[in-house]
């Protein structure tokens, strides 16, 4: 791939994407796949104001070792060092910008209930810091080609071959055009346009209805509205765009209120493994049942990681002639796949979707009906044979979708 077009698309990383303010510190996570990228990502940081750039890399064999050889009580501990490093990044707010590049089957293998445990007993000791940042940073979300990712979206190429050619889908996919910050901009007005319109509905209830069997409804916040592209910081109001590439207008619904059952139509990747072919049904907002085809102990392991982990957290609206979606290929990877489907997310939901949250606490956006918890999964339920409707708090059923594509 050219680096004249690597370049641009790190400058809209920097830019476009967490907006680095003068002075700011940045923190990139990435894995080891693509270090010359990397490069070009951290001289773009610097070059858009950065004061220092701290890049922490993550090795998926690494992570097995680890969960092999240690003790639960060690792979829980959390260090003195962790904590004070903790309260540093809540004190200064650094820019995170999240390089995703794993392989989807990295993690095949691993004790995942040994995993589990171990973050269970971390997350309260960390979550309240984690609180204390919610909604006051920039963060960003983006993907750069693994070799062993790229050879499971393209098996018939030789490596090198498969990772330009999944290098081709991330650019196309990201709209790293010729001028990708003004592509960019025109995405925003997009989807915040959208965003208005569902807003101007007064939505009391969504349901869903396809005819592979999903069969679903569930209840929004009144205090609630869509959002989608860019997002501004509480406190700051810088604006930024959290995912590279998104086509969503999403919204966190009701906690308790949601009947029915939803069948996934793409894989999903969890912990380094793939969930394939499940369903998942809800009662009074729980999800009570699942089934799978593979790995379905995975599933019933994640909607057990916690309290809040069962319940919804985000209800996310994509039409199926999204670019990622017209790309025809299944990325295997959530970032992309979202992108190309309705979807839905156990577990934490975004207090930013409240009305006015920036002059609310956290625990005052959950009291309203935002879940809580350690996870968020987001799992794809949408295909061309989906319709949503609206049921709006004055009486109206108001067509979403049809047939996959947006009734409006």
């Amino acid at each position: 791939m050219k680096q004249t077009i690597l370049r641009r698309y790190a400058r809209l990383i920097a830019r476009s994407g967490v907006n680095i303010q003068k002075g700011q510190d940045v923190i990139i996570l990435c894995e080891l796949d693509q270090p010359k990228f990397v490069e070009l990502l951290v001289d773009e940081c610097y070059k858009a104001g950065a004061r220092r750039v701290k890049v922490e890399f993550n090795h998926q064999p690494l992570q097995k070792l680890h969960v092999r050889h240690q003790s639960v009580t060690t792979m829980a501990k959390v260090e003195d060092w962790e904590l004070a490093r903790l309260q540093h990044y809540a004190d200064t707010l650094p820019c995170r910008i999240f390089l995703d590049s794993e392989d989807p089957d990295g993690l095949k293998g691993i004790n995942q209930g040994k995993m589990a445990k171990a973050g269970q007993k971390r997350y309260p000791i960390v979550k309240p810091y984690h609180d204390a940042m919610e909604n006051k940073y920039q963060w960003c979300i983006a993907a750069v080609p693994g070799a062993a990712w790229a050879k499971k979206l393209f098996p018939e190429l030789p490596k090198g071959k498969a990772i330009e050619k999944l290098w081709e889908a991330i650019l196309f996919t990201s709209r790293v055009t010729d001028d990708p910050t003004a592509a960019w901009e025109a995405h925003d007005r997009d989807l915040a346009a959208r965003c208005d319109y569902l807003n101007s509905l007064g939505i009391q209830e969504l349901r869903y209805k396809g005819d592979n069997g999903t069969d679903f409804r569930v209840g929004m916040i009144p205090e609630a509205e869509f959002k989608g592209g860019g997002d501004r910081t509480k406190g700051s109001g810088v604006f930024f765009n959290p995912n590279i590439p998104t086509e969503e207008c999403f919204i966190s619904p009701m906690r308790g209120k949601a009947e029915g059952i939803v069948y996934a139509t793409k894989p999903l990747s969890y912990q380094g493994q793939l969930i394939e072919n499940f369903s998942v049904r809800f009662e009074n907002g729980k999800a009570v049942e699942v089934r799978a085809e593979r790995n379905q102990a995975l599933l019933e392991q994640m909607i057990a990681m916690d309290e809040g982990a069962a319940y919804l957290g985000e209800c996310a609206l994509v039409p199926v002639d999204s670019p990622i979606s017209e790309s025809g290929l299944l990325f295997y990877n959530t970032l992309f796949d979202e992108n190309a489907a309705c979807h839905l997310a156990l577990g934490m939901g975004f207090a930013d979707t409240i009305k006015g949250y920036e002059d609310k606490t956290l625990d005052e956006c959950r009291a309203l009906g935002i879940n809580d918890s350690m996870i968020h999964v987001d799992f794809m339920i949408g295909y061309e044979g989906l319709d949503i409707d609206a049921l709006t708090r004055d009486g109206r059923t108001v067509p979403i979708f049809r047939r996959g594509k947006w009734a409006f």
